[in-house]
């Protein structure tokens, strides 16, 4: 039966040379919110209190981000694509992001200035679905490729939002590879989250755009008047989302910052497998990666993110399917008054681990050496909700991915 692992890393709060956060600074964050703002129907997503799941795990407080209200698109990556796409039409204009509006990127004026332009890229679904709808939004194309086994409704929800979609034969990191073959060969602006050298400013920008809702949580914080969390847990897949949350928090708090756990799932753990090798770089999952975490699998580190997972992240964590079934079902059926929380598969899988660390006695190690107890102030980032339907309910209603070692 498979087991959940953990690394710690000692070397996360030592002083030395670490991975610049400058382009992660609250004010880069600040610019990508308030460019957002300008968003017709914009809203910060709901920073969601479950008191009566903290008292169960024997927590001080357990806060969820829940991104599934994030513009009506049920997951959080448009935040990273739409900012992206942005960003290379304010370079096209010369124009900073800081002075530009959605109103303005979507005026005739700027379609004339730019022509037309084709955005393509690969996905499991939420990030295509935002790739799309930016694009769309903007007066531009978009061609979206998506690996084998990606599930039909999310097929179907990035086709509605106007792209030339359509499912590969191919594993996401493949499928990548042939989003930016045709890039190169057709003129496409390829719009992807895993950075490689040669290819680092739009993931970076991506990078800056998931910082929204990060900014978004630390001024919910404030106006609940709740302290700050001291555990915070991020599940990964390429990284690019985690390294953007956690390079915020180590830009703005510094030594002080949250102690912070990446997440991933045991058959596409390519950032855990990194911080394993314990030679400071990246290194791949190969395979088809049959998680029933679509959003994480992937297999190849974004670069920049993981450069910033490494020096800054306290530990890691590889875990079984059924760990995120499990957070799934907790949030769906919460006790003691807590509200409901709609969370996919991916979106899910940090409250999973959570309950573990604080219930399960073969992981008390883990649960002593991140420090968590009665006085442990848990956030974790909900980054999808029900974006594969069938699934949900799968999990949700019949049990599905039931087994526990």
């Amino acid at each position: 039966m498979s087991k959940t692992r953990f690394i710690e890393n000692t070397t996360a709060r030592q002083a030395g040379q670490k991975a610049d956060l400058d382009f992660l600074s609250r004010e880069q964050a600040e610019t990508a919110r308030n460019f957002f703002s300008t968003f017709e129907g914009y809203k910060p997503t709901p920073l969601v209190a479950l008191p009566g799941l903290a008292q169960d795990l024997g927590i001080a407080s357990f806060h969820v981000k829940d991104e599934s209200k994030r513009f009506g698109l049920n997951a959080f990556k448009v935040l990273g694509g739409g900012y992206a796409i942005a960003n290379h039409i304010c370079e096209l204009l010369d124009m900073p992001i800081s002075e530009m509006s959605m109103e303005k990127l979507c005026s005739e004026e700027v379609r004339k200035a730019i022509g037309e332009v084709t955005f393509v890229s690969a996905t499991d679904g939420n990030h295509g679905r935002g790739v799309a709808w930016a694009a769309k939004h903007l007066g531009q194309s978009s061609v979206i490729y998506m690996p084998k086994g990606s599930a039909q409704s999310r097929l179907k929800n990035i086709q509605a939002e106007g792209a030339e979609a359509s499912i590969t034969d191919m594993n996401y990191d493949d499928a990548v590879r042939l989003a930016w073959k045709q890039s190169q060969e057709k003129g496409w602006v390829m719009v992807q989250d895993t950075a490689w050298d040669g290819y680092e400013k739009i993931p970076a920008w991506i990078m800056q755009g998931y910082t929204t809702l990060a900014y978004e949580a630390l001024e919910q914080l404030e106006e609940l008047k709740a302290e700050r969390p001291t555990h915070v847990f991020l599940q990964a897949g390429v990284g690019s989302f985690a390294g953007g949350i956690q390079g915020l928090f180590a830009a703005v708090f510094g030594d002080e910052r949250p102690k912070t756990v990446i997440v991933e799932p045991e058959l596409a753990d390519c950032i855990f497998r990194s911080a394993e090798a314990a030679d400071g770089k990246a290194h791949f999952v190969t395979g088809d990666m049959n998680t029933v975490m679509a959003g994480l699998a992937c297999g190849e580190p974004n670069t920049v993110g993981w450069g910033i997972l490494r020096d800054y992240s306290d530990g890691y964590i590889s875990c079984p399917d059924w760990v995120a079934a499990n957070g799934m079902r907790i949030l769906a059926a919460p006790r003691h008054g807590d509200p409901k929380v709609v969370s996919g598969e991916s979106g899910a899988v940090t409250t999973g681990i959570v309950e573990c660390l604080m219930t399960r006695p073969d992981l008390v190690e883990i649960r002593e050496k991140l420090g968590m107890d009665e006085h442990s102030r848990v956030m974790v980032i909900s980054t999808e909700g029900d974006t594969d339907p069938d699934m949900y309910r799968r999990i949700t209603w019949y049990g599905a991915y039931p087994e526990q070692d």
